[in-house]
């Protein structure tokens, strides 16, 4: 959910602001007079948000991640063990 703030109304209540933002998650924008709105997330978030971009940027990584959860949404296949998923990939511990 996005709230909406003025710059004087977020700098009175600035502490409590960064606690909505990193507690509940919540976005804030500032509106600033004459000049670019500002968007305030948690730094977990800014991160998180981040590297789906990057895993999304490549079209063929893409509709693999997309191809993936649209199964996992669906229910299909089974789960798999880590053991499993580290063999298949070739980082078992034997090796």
């Amino acid at each position: 959910m996005t709230i909406e703030f003025t710059y004087t109304s977020a700098r009175e209540q600035f502490a409590s602001l960064l606690d909505r933002v990193t507690k509940d998650r919540e976005v804030i924008i500032i509106q600033r007079r004459g000049s670019e709105d500002v968007a305030m997330i948690s730094a977990d978030e800014l991160a998180s948000l981040t590297e789906s971009a990057y895993l999304l940027r490549s079209p063929q990584n893409a509709g693999r991640l997309l191809s993936a959860l649209g199964r996992a949404l669906k229910n299909e296949g089974a789960p798999e063990s880590i053991d499993n998923l580290r063999r298949e990939v070739g980082l078992d511990e034997k090796a």
